[in-house]
């Protein structure tokens, strides 16, 4: 019976899935990453930690995929493809209501302290959201390179992400508000197609 109960615990559906990253989530914004306990998740899901760990590995790559996970829409920019790289930005923006990325942007900056003093969430930040994220806006850049809209040689392709991330956590650091809708449409418009030489009315 133990082999066998063993056995269906190692099966996790997509829907436990999201339930656990959902408790991931909840809990990453109680008490931090550092204080974080595999234990706490295990006890938050009643999951066994053995479960977890054969799932997971560790703590830095459960909070990682769980983050992931999160992102509104799916876990990436596959369905989006409006006709416009403008378009094509607006909607990834519009996939995330004011109140999402409220939280987002506080759970965030707590993950931004954290990766400075443990390597382990940086590589699996990089891993599983960094890299993934890069190349998708990659994809949806080099759309519009085929469409010529971008030219191939324009040295803001190299620096998409960082405008994108970098409107995203300037919102709060700055203007110590959080990020919006609004403001990031209008900051796409205003940033980073003009730095792409995209024109647009």
């Amino acid at each position: 019976m133990t082999e066998v109960s063993t056995a269906r615990r190692s099966r996790i559906t997509p829907e436990r899935e999201a339930e656990l990253y959902e408790a991931v989530l909840e809990l990453l914004r109680e008490v931090g990453y550092d204080a974080l306990t595999m234990d706490a998740v295990a006890a938050r899901t009643r999951s066994s930690k053995a479960t977890l760990y054969r799932q997971w590995g560790g703590k830095a790559e459960l909070v990682a995929k769980a983050v992931r996970h999160s992102k509104p829409g799916g876990r990436g920019f596959e369905e989006i493809d409006t006709g416009s790289l403008r378009g094509d930005l607006h909607a990834v923006t519009m996939r995330s209501d004011d109140c999402t990325m409220e939280q987002n942007s506080a759970l965030m900056r707590g993950l931004a302290m954290a990766i400075h003093g443990n390597p382990d969430l940086l590589k699996a930040f990089r891993e599983h959201l960094i890299e993934p994220e890069m190349a998708e806006f990659r994809g949806l850049v080099q759309r519009a390179i085929d469409r010529g809209e971008v030219r191939p040689d324009n040295p803001a392709i190299e620096f998409m992400i960082h405008m994108m991330i970098g409107g995203f956590a300037a919102r709060t650091m700055i203007d110590e508000l959080p990020p919006t809708q609004a403001f990031l449409l209008s900051y796409i418009d205003a940033v980073v197609l003009p730095a792409l030489g995209v024109a647009h009315d």
